[in-house]
């Protein structure tokens, strides 16, 4: 009987060998398949606005100005306004955004020479010292509106002074024409 069912077996073998007699080779050379490396999504811009322009001011050991009495880290140095919100640097140059994601090493050189917590510890110092004297405050300090209102007055000044000295050299021109 083992030697029945061995028969058989050799014999199912062979037959199934023979079956498939084809032979396959398969050689791969080249190069590995590249990697798509896909980068995260950038989180949308924060949606920081401000109902009115914060005040501003500069404390003595940092060498730019600092958004006081807000709910949000804002800096303005540079014609831009910086805004540390959800552990990323962001930028703009208004205080209420477009607001662009900012990387790091990208920051003037003054905001990077402070970390954020001391940052804000110069801020509290200096905003105390402002609160408490607020008109006769002898720092540094601004409101964005405001500075701009004194910007545009000084140009209409600058252009009207512009226009009475064209006046005046038309009226010499004709003076000594006739």
């Amino acid at each position: 009987m083992k030697r029945t069912v061995l028969v058989l077996v050799i014999a199912a073998i062979t037959a199934a060998s023979a079956a498939q007699a084809e032979v396959h080779v398969n050689i791969n050379v080249g190069l590995p398949t590249p990697r798509v490396i896909v980068p995260a999504p950038l989180p949308p811009p924060p949606a920081v606005l401000f109902d009115v322009a914060p005040n501003f001011i500069a404390p003595p050991g940092l060498g730019f100005y600092v958004g006081v009495g807000t709910p949000y880290d804002i800096i303005y140095d540079s014609d831009y306004y910086y805004l540390y919100y959800g552990n990323n640097w962001h930028r703009a140059r208004h205080h209420n955004g477009p607001w662009i994601q900012v990387p790091y090493r990208e920051l003037p050189p003054a905001i990077r020479r402070h970390r954020i917590d001391e940052i804000r510890t110069y801020r509290d110092r200096e905003y105390r010292v402002y609160r408490n004297d607020r008109d006769h405050y002898r720092g540094r300090h601004f409101r964005p509106d405001h500075e701009r209102k004194e910007e545009w007055k000084y140009e209409r000044r600058r252009n009207k002074e512009e226009w009475k000295e064209e006046r005046q050299d038309r009226k010499r021109e004709r003076r000594e024409r006739d």
